[in-house]
């Protein structure tokens, strides 16, 4: 039975024309076995004509008439819901060719436009594949209604008709969509490689894409290995994709993303992995502690507009207002509700978002995870920005320092360590000093004791330590403090933390130039020694710091090199290898940037 659901005649009444009046008819089981075919897309109600036919067996569905009645943007919305839920294979079109012949081409032509419409966009947002799209064409301009009605019709004349060759429609698999397999290395740059989606299945999924060795070796200001590093034109890692981190690319949605892990071969980690570093300082925090270390990133950047001077292209600053501005946000909140948006979509949640002190910049907070996907969600925090900005015409740069005489950027890590889904550096009670446990103290006093070596993991770049200033909420000193905001290490009771209790701590030192695998790994590494010696925690300072009784972190990359040269505690967390390449880079760095001195201001290119 065919049943006239949504517009048509004139003196219908639309109110009772919506097809989910029909529901005790197609649930008395008397016709339960019935067929029955709701007409014109049930429009305007076409939500709900899909929601019947994927809830009853009996319900079918046609969108003659809706098609070529409706506008163009009213007849591809009308079976874009229809498709919303419905099975393909109780869609049909029927062109009702009602009053005059010409409605029976229009309608001939026209579906065949807006079906080519939804099930294009269909493709390219990954719900459909070219060749199950061609099938799927089929299916509802032919067979569905020559299988419903039984039509006495060779169904290999429809299926022979106009089929796209299979080198074809492989072709055009390849062509549809990219999958960026993106990597960080030793410099803290963010990296890609890009093969076609059919090539990532069939062959990089299991042997990975070949990468030089050397690239493993790169500077900030060459894309060529440093000396000493150990890298060099000899040799070859495989980038592996960790399929767990594959993505749909929010602003770019025919591709996807995928981390890649750095392998000797498949299933051979090799020793200049980023990532690998950090898994096996996690393993031994969790063999050894039976701990896991959450990390959450506030990722300060700013963004920057083009402005072309006698023919010299400069960035400037997009908005000048100050710290919390609700007008920068305004003037911004495009842009960031379409980051939040995309960040949502690949499961990443944003807790706040601010304007920052510096002109032109913002702070972005993630929420806090296990390190190693925190590690994760950061780069793809940074490629989301960062794209999203270029899409308007934007440059978002997440630089320690874009300008000498405005405040620098941060990455904020909040740390803290959990034992079976509970938060042990917080302390159980509030009788405990700091409220912190135990085991926080001595993490965090490994932490502190080591902060001046960690630094050239943490904050890698020479323009990294003209934003560690006095004075600038960026911690210079030595010391830790209770919601000290000058403080390099600062105890912190968000919002929610029982009185007394401190659920976490902040690392200042921490930016956005830095590789979160290896600063994650190092700060790991100098938390153990802290838990194995049980280092005692100093007493906090809880006031501006007195730099005549504390201790000034190093000043430069120089001085925290040479700190990192003393450290006799890294080598079983980083392998010596990696560490030998790291320090070879920040060498070659520190040449550069004091040989040219304006060569840091190229770095918004590139972090």
């Amino acid at each position: 039975m065919q049943i006239h659901t949504g517009f048509g005649d004139k003196d219908l009444d639309m109110r009772l024309s919506n097809p989910l009046h029909l529901r005790s008819v197609f649930e008395d089981k008397r016709y339960s076995k019935s067929r029955i075919v709701l007409l014109h897309a049930s429009y305007p109600f076409s939500r709900e004509a899909s929601y019947l036919a994927s809830v009853y067996s009996q319900v079918f569905l046609d969108f003659g008439l809706a098609i070529p009645k409706l506008s163009v943007h009213g007849m591809i919305s009308s079976l874009k819901e229809l498709l919303d839920l419905a099975p393909i294979n109780k869609v049909m079109f029927s062109t009702d060719g009602y009053a005059f012949p010409e409605t029976y081409y229009l309608g001939a032509k026209k579906s065949r436009e807006v079906v080519f419409s939804v099930l294009r966009d269909s493709c390219i947002d990954g719900d459909l594949s070219v060749s199950e799209a061609v099938e799927a064409a089929k299916d509802i301009l032919a067979r569905n209604a020559i299988n419903f009605y039984k039509i006495n019709i060779s169904k290999s004349a429809v299926s022979a008709h106009n089929i796209l060759p299979l080198n074809v429609i492989d072709d055009l698999e390849s062509d549809i969509s990219f999958v960026r397999i993106i990597w960080v290395d030793n410099s803290g740059q963010q990296r890609c490689r890009v093969v076609p989606k059919k090539r990532f299945n069939d062959v990089v999924t299991k042997n990975g894409v070949g990468l030089a060795f050397a690239v493993m070796g790169m500077t900030s200001f060459l894309d060529g290995p440093a000396a000493g590093s150990g890298l060099g034109a000899v040799g070859e890692a495989r980038l592996t994709p960790d399929l767990s981190t594959k993505r749909p690319i929010p602003w770019s949605k025919k591709d996807e993303m995928v981390l890649g892990d750095l392998n000797v071969q498949p299933g051979q980690a090799w020793e200049y992995c980023p990532r690998e570093a950090l898994r096996r300082a996690s393993k031994i925090l969790k063999d050894e502690f039976d701990l896991v270390m959450n990390a959450g990133f506030e990722n300060e950047f700013f963004l920057l507009k083009s402005l072309t001077r006698e023919g010299i292209e400069e960035w400037i600053p997009f908005d000048s207002s100050h710290y919390c501005s609700s007008s920068a946000f305004d003037a911004a909140s495009t842009i960031l509700q379409e980051v939040a948006s995309a960040l949502h979509s690949i499961g990443i949640q944003v807790e706040q978002l601010h304007a920052e002190a510096g002109k032109g910049q913002f702070e972005l907070v993630v929420e806090h995870s296990v390190c190693t996907k925190a590690a994760d969600n950061l780069v793809y925090t940074h490629e989301t920005v960062r794209a999203i900005a270029r899409k308007h015409g934007l440059l978002a740069t997440f630089i320690p320092k874009y300008k000498l005489d405005d405040m620098g950027s941060g990455s904020h890590v909040h740390l803290s360590l959990w034992q079976n889904g509970r938060n042990v550096f917080m302390a159980s009670d509030g009788s405990s000093k700091y409220g912190i446990s135990t085991l926080g103290k001595e993490f965090m006093a490994g932490v502190l004791h080591h902060l001046p070596s960690i630094l050239p993991f943490i904050a890698p770049l020479p323009i990294s330590y003209d934003r560690l200033q006095p004075n600038t909420w960026s911690g210079a000193y030595l010391f830790w403090g209770n919601e000290n905001k000058e403080a390099p290490l600062r105890a912190s009771s968000p919002p929610g933390i029982p009185n007394g209790l401190t659920s976490n701590f902040e690392i200042k030192s921490f930016d956005g130039s830095a590789n979160p695998y290896l600063g994650l790994a190092a700060i790991l590494a100098a938390g153990i020694d802290g838990l194995r010696k049980h280092l005692s925690l100093p007493e906090p300072v809880d006031t501006d710091p007195n730099p005549e009784n504390l201790q000034r972190l190093p000043k430069s990359l120089s001085e925290s090199l040479e700190a990192l040269d003393k450290a006799d505690f890294l080598e079983e967390f980083i392998d010596v290898k990696l560490l030998t390449t790291i320090k070879a880079i920040r060498k070659a760095e520190i040449d550069h940037y004091l040989e040219n001195k304006e060569a840091h201001k190229q770095l918004i290119h590139r972090y």
